[in-house]
């Protein structure tokens, strides 16, 4: 059996499509485990199993999987997505050929500066392994980045389980040939497609080199204003150039993703 774990938070946007999409691409039985914060309860009939939580997003998942676990068994596999994830193409010959080759199979965006850790937009394993890492979906652990900054994400103290048992991972890497943004809508391994921040409006992380750099001054109260008020406007200004163009070109995509428009897909591969 195939457990499938998923969140959702905020906004049913996703749920249906995440839904149709599993059913037209998974060959196997499954089942599908989520929970839906601030979600009408009307929107459970597309899972399995709704399990009422609130926390982080890797606090959801780690539940997700402690309760999947009491009741599958050690050989199921369990797949965690993320809510504005699914497949594009039948995952089982991604997920055969890399479990095969090592315990977990997962997304590694490589694209978002070198990330190091397994990455939750899709990752698989068995029960049995994610048993016995402790598996843990939360930050905490850190690595240093190709900057040379030390950060950490969400996975990265999976990474870290990984590493301190020798267990070796399959890395799902970015597979588009056209890229609508450096970090989003990424498609991984043929396989798999991750929306990118479909759950809030950001920006994408890759644009994060081009922010402006603040103005400093001496630390005298009359200039600390000015410079301020200035510093204000040059980031409003940055993000108005970057933040509206990559809202609309997410909008316009999930719309052609919802209602089915087969040509959205092919622009990306």
């Amino acid at each position: 059996m195939l457990y499938i774990a998923t969140v959702h938070h905020g906004s049913p946007r996703w749920i249906e499509i995440q839904a149709r999409y599993l059913r037209q691409h998974i060959s196997v039985p499954f089942q599908t485990w989520s929970s839906l914060q601030k979600i009408d309860p009307s929107y459970a009939v597309h899972f399995d199993r709704v399990i009422d939580q609130a926390g982080s997003h890797a606090d959801k998942l780690n539940r997700l999987a402690a309760e999947i676990s009491q009741e599958a068994e050690e050989t199921d596999m369990i797949m965690f997505l993320d809510g504005d994830a699914f497949p594009i193409a039948d995952p089982m010959p991604l997920i055969e050929d890399g479990l095969a080759k090592a315990p977990l199979v997962a997304v590694r965006r490589a694209e978002n500066l070198g990330d190091r850790q397994p990455h939750p937009c899709f990752c698989v394993t068995t029960v049995g392994t994610w048993r016995e890492l402790g598996g843990d979906w939360s930050e905490g652990y850190r690595w240093a980045n190709p900057n040379g900054r030390s950060i950490t994400d969400v996975g990265g103290n999976l990474l870290q389980a990984l590493e301190l048992t020798d267990t070796p991972w399959v890395e799902v890497l970015r597979s588009n040939h056209r890229n609508l943004d450096p970090l989003l809508f990424g498609v991984y391994g043929d396989t798999i497609y991750h929306h990118g921040g479909g759950f809030r409006r950001g920006i994408s992380r890759s644009h994060f080199g081009s922010r402006p750099k603040p103005i400093r001054v001496p630390r005298i109260p009359i200039l600390r204003g000015a410079v301020r008020s200035v510093n204000g406007v040059r980031m409003f200004a940055w993000k108005l150039k970057y933040r509206a163009p990559q809202v609309l070109r997410s909008r316009r995509l999930f719309q052609r993703i919802q209602r089915g428009d087969p040509g959205w897909l092919a622009e990306l591969r």
